[in-house]
Order: structure tokens, then C-alpha cells, then sequence
């Protein structure tokens, strides 16, 4: 049982790092020491956990980084936005937060923190204040092949038989599998809950779109990155790129960083 468990979680980890180990941070992609801007706050998205950062937290600690991962019990905005402060409140300096899919409305209201010196949405949403996260969708396609199935107690999953199709379809057989079996639910009541804070109005946002992303219309995505002003990656990924293509993602928190720190020189 346990060699079995094992090898499976070895498995999603060779995975989550494989385009990080291909492309390493070499010399020149260390940050300087007079960088002022060396801390990462990862915070997850909806029916997974902080794991899926794996890659992404490689390439960014060989380069100097320091990343802490936010788990988000999914319950509550509120207990999102909570779980996210206690992160913030240990860093020793200035961060980058980044936010994928709901992260991202995790983001939004956390994010006016006054360690937060810039944002990144990756395929994230991005309320308002005053808006709901559920909003972001009206006038905007249905994501069809992205099934939500809620329980008796108003928590969602992804559908099973929907999972690859919508969440993952550029991930192995056998690690959907186990991204399918894992997922953590939210409490679907947190889509309706009005942000009181919008951080992407006072601060510098940068956004990572995946252009095969099945969550998400991809107007609904650049919408919601145009709104905000954010620079803008496309790159060809699932909704979760996040994991797929770690080295995309880790390039633009990494020019997140150095473009706040020259502006505070």
C-alpha cells in the first residue's frame, strides 16, 4: 500500500516539474542581491491543492526566491482570504501573489495588503469590489465542457467523466486520474460572496492566459486581464497550467518582480 501510494505521488511530482527541469534556472536567471522584491505567495485555485505548484516553486527557489504556498480550505472567501493573510503576515519583505482561477479572487481581496507589492492572475479571476466572483461569467460563453456536480451541503467537484476534458486534457492518463480523485471541494455559496477590496486597482497585475483553457470563454480571460491593465502570456496550456508549463508561469512572476523592485530604486 504505502510503495504503491508512493510511486503515484512520485509520479504527479516528476509531472508538475518536468517543464521546470527542462528548462532550468541557470546563472542568469538568479535574482541580483540588491533585488527588492524576493518574495512569492502561491495561493490555488478551486478543486485542488497547494501541490500543483510544485514546478513553478522549483524554478522559482533555484533562483532565489523565497515561495510559500497558501492552502486554501475552500469553505469561505473569507477563510481563503484569511488563510492568505497568515502567509503574507510571515514574509520578511516585499511579495509577489499570485492567484490561479479562484485564487485569483483570493488575490483581489488579499492583495491590499501592504507587503503586496504586485499581482499575478494565472487563468485567474479578478472581481471587483463590490462584484461577486460568479459575475465575472455573465455575457461570456458557458464552459460546457467543464461540469460542476454540488453535493447535498452546497460544495462543488468537477464532474469525473469531465474532469480531463475540462480541467486537464494536457496532462497524463494516470496523473488525471489522481488530480480527479484528489480535488478539493469548494463551497460553491463563495462564488456569491461581494468583494469589499479590489488590490488590482492600486497594484501592478501581470496575467498568464492558457489559450486551451475549457474553465474559462477566453474572452471572459482577456476581458477580465484588460480590465485590470495587466501585461498579458498567452501560452497553449490547459486550465491547468499551473502545473503544465511552470516555466512560463515562473518567467512572469520573475519580471513581476524585477519590474516593482526597479521602480522602488
Amino acid at each position: 500500500m504505502t510503495r504503491k501510494t508512493t510511486t503515484t505521488v512520485a509520479a504527479i511530482v516528476a509531472a508538475a516539474s518536468l517543464s521546470a527541469a527542462a528548462f532550468p534556472a541557470n546563472a542568469a536567471d538568479t535574482i541580483s542581491q540588491d533585488q527588492s522584491v524576493r518574495n512569492v505567495v502561491l495561493v490555488h485555485g478551486a478543486f485542488a491543492d497547494g501541490s500543483g505548484w510544485k514546478g513553478v516553486y522549483d524554478n522559482l527557489t533555484k533562483r532565489g526566491y523565497r515561495v510559500t504556498i497558501v492552502q486554501n480550505p475552500l469553505t469561505s472567501l473569507e477563510d481563503d482570504v484569511a488563510a492568505t493573510k497568515r502567509a503574507l503576515e510571515r514574509q520578511d519583505g516585499p511579495v509577489i501573489l499570485v492567484g490561479h482561477s479562484w485564487g485569483g479572487t483570493v488575490i483581489t481581496e488579499a492583495g491590499v495588503d501592504a507587503k503586496v507589492a504586485g499581482l499575478v492572475y494565472v487563468s485567474a479571476l479578478s472581481p471587483d469590489a463590490g462584484e461577486t466572483t460568479a459575475q465575472q461569467y455573465q455575457g461570456f460563453s458557458p464552459a460546457s465542457e467543464f461540469v460542476i456536480e454540488t453535493t447535498k451541503d452546497g460544495f462543488g467537484y468537477v464532474s469525473p467523466e469531465k474532469f480531463k476534458a475540462g480541467f486537464a486534457h494536457d496532462v497524463s492518463d494516470a496523473d488525471v486520474a489522481f488530480m480527479r480523485d484528489a480535488q478539493v471541494p469548494i463551497n460553491m455559496s463563495a462564488f456569491g460572496t461581494k468583494l469589499e477590496n479590489a488590490a488590482w486597482r492600486t497594484k501592478p497585475s501581470w496575467a498568464v492566459i492558457a489559450t486551451e483553457d475549457k474553465a474559462f470563454d477566453q474572452a471572459m480571460l482577456i476581458h477580465m486581464a484588460e480590465r485590470i491593465k495587466a501585461k498579458i502570456t498567452k501560452v497553449s496550456a490547459s486550465h491547468a497550467l499551473f502545473m503544465t508549463q511552470p516555466k512560463v508561469v515562473a518567467d512572469t512572476i520573475d519580471q513581476a518582480a524585477k519590474a516593482v523592485s526597479a521602480k522602488k530604486q
